[in-house]
């Protein structure tokens, strides 16, 4: 209705809203003309109807009948052009609108009603166009995704861009799956998500058995199924409109994940990538505060209160989440699976392990947790499962994961049987330089003293790092120095001489060894 009283054609009316606000919202769907009092018989509802008002009843009772008639019908709202009939509007027309909620406005000026007409159906006509052009653009773009194979998390993006708004993914259990939100909200929004989710779901439903039409505010809310198969449900916070349908965005979207999920079969390839973009953020920063990652964490299903949290990361085997997920359930726990870490040489992965605060992971246990993760095509001496601290906040949490990264990339020694086991309490260097990972003087120290071998390395893609590592990984013991490396004694040995040679440091004193010790571990805790 407020584009309807916007068009030219009826601003030459000099038109005045006698009854609007909420009433203007109203959808228009075609306009009448007319002045017959049974018109109400004639309406299939959406209607607008101008009318002088020639043939109405006269009897104020018969007046307000007709007016509530016309509502009944569907009467998307009443254009009553004074003059000709009425030199003002009856009361009783009047506080019926206001009663039902109809919209009504008068124009003081005559209007051609053919124009006005023309006008109004012109613009239905470009708009109804819009929206089918609107529809065949998104219908093509997540056809595209869908027939790509497009991951979850990708889709839920483009839906969110499109959209210009909010949008979450969650399975069955209001579990968030994939979410594309601003920073700022994700405390706000994802505190007590499932409480929010089913509050949500129950306000749907409700508006759907009254057949109440969602507004702005409102949610908009999509199941994701296909051949009788529920998986979830695709979520719009409010936004803008679009041309095509919010709701119709949002349908089009859930094709294209349940495409993706009749492909994917039994596997779980939601909750893998989910899971796997979640840690993938943690490590990387990206989260507005400790408590928006605390709430995006609970959201995603893992228990932080009476838990106990441990950083882990897996090198040496392939860590499918289905089968990592199950290798916590053993131990009555629940896993975020993320990505090979930058600077550790693939196959490996990034692990938040939730365990209940009675439960402990020592030595046995989190090697059986390794082993159960291995399948028989892997040699357990390959795997190495790196420890961070146990933590019991989300704060400390990120710290762990940070410091089974750290131990990860460097190098230690194996004894014994595999799947080899490092704990960061034994590596106290390891603690020191992750907790001030970020700290300036730390960097500085680093590159003041690695750097004449770095560069070294990078103009002759030389390895003199690595041969560094290997001698402060064995200290006292070259000849196992020499074979990590994969030199030759002699070979290692003239490494050692350049490297004291461009360091201008005898590389047998403690004192330095410690030193570039720290150094090293700086650089490799930037990934590098």
């Amino acid at each position: 209705m407020r584009e309807v009283i916007a068009l030219d054609q009826v601003v030459e009316g000099v038109p005045e809203v006698l009854v609007g606000d909420g009433a203007l919202e109203t959808r228009v769907r075609w306009l009448h003309v007319s002045d017959s009092a049974g018109v109400a018989r004639l309406l299939d509802g959406g209607e607008l109807l101008l009318s002088t008002g020639s043939a109405w009843p006269a009897e104020p009772a018969e007046l307000r009948r007709f007016i509530a008639e016309l509502v009944d019908a569907g009467l998307a709202g009443l254009v009553l052009e004074l003059g000709t009939h009425y030199r003002y509007v009856p009361a009783v027309v009047h506080d019926a609108a206001v009663e039902f909620g109809l919209a009504l406005i008068v124009l003081h000026r005559e209007v051609k009603f053919v124009a006005l007409t023309e006008a109004v159906h012109r613009h239905i006509i470009a708009g109804q166009t819009d929206a089918l052009r609107a529809r065949d653009e998104v219908r093509e773009r997540f056809t595209a995704l869908a027939l790509r194979g497009a991951p979850a998390d990708f889709i839920v993006h483009q839906l969110a861009q499109t959209l210009a708004a909010p949008v979450i993914l969650e399975n069955l259990a209001h579990e968030v799956v994939a979410a594309e939100v601003p920073l700022a909200l994700d405390e706000e929004l994802f505190h007590e998500w499932e409480l929010r989710s089913r509050s949500a779901h129950r306000r749907a439903q409700q508006r759907h058995e009254r057949g109440v039409a969602p507004t702005a505010e409102d949610w908009r809310i999509v199941p994701v199924e296909a051949r009788g198969i529920r998986w979830g449900n695709l979520i719009a916070l409010p936004g803008p409109a679009h041309p095509a349908g919010r709701t119709a965005v949002l349908e089009q979207a859930a094709i294209a994940l349940a495409v993706g999920r009749l492909a994917d079969g039994d596997a779980d390839e939601w909750g893998r990538i989910g899971r796997r973009r979640l840690v993938d953020g943690l490590l990387s920063g990206r989260f507005a505060g400790i408590a928006g990652a605390a709430a995006r964490l609970e959201a995603a299903g893992i228990p932080l209160h009476n838990a106990t949290l441990h950083g882990l990361v897996l090198t040496g085997a392939a860590a499918p989440a289905d089968v990592v997920e199950a290798a916590a359930r053993a131990l009555q726990g629940r896993v975020l699976v993320g990505s090979a870490p930058e600077g550790v040489t693939a196959p490996a992965a990034t692990i938040l392990l939730s365990l209940p605060a009675r439960a402990t992971f020592d030595d046995d246990a989190a090697r059986a947790f390794a082993r159960a993760v291995l399948d028989g095509s892997t040699d357990p001496d390959r795997v190495t499962l790196s420890v961070g601290r146990a933590a019991d906040d989300v704060d400390a949490a990120l710290l762990s994961l940070h410091e089974a990264v750290d131990l990860a990339r460097g190098r230690g020694r194996r004894g014994g049987r595999g799947p080899h086991l490092r704990r960061v309490e034994a590596r106290p260097l390891v603690q020191l330089v992750t907790a001030l990972r970020d700290d300036h003087r730390v960097l500085e120290h680093g590159e003041r003293m690695l750097a004449p071998l770095i560069v070294h390395d990078l103009q002759r893609s030389g390895d003199l790092l690595d041969v560094l590592e290997a001698m402060l990984a064995h200290p006292g013991n070259r000849t196992a120095a020499a074979s990590a490396s994969h030199l030759s004694r002699s070979v290692f040995y003239q490494r050692i001489a350049l490297i004291e040679e461009l360091l201008g440091v005898d590389l047998d004193d403690g004192e330095t060894q410690t030193a570039l010790h720290i150094a090293l571990l700086v650089r490799r805790a930037s990934g590098r």
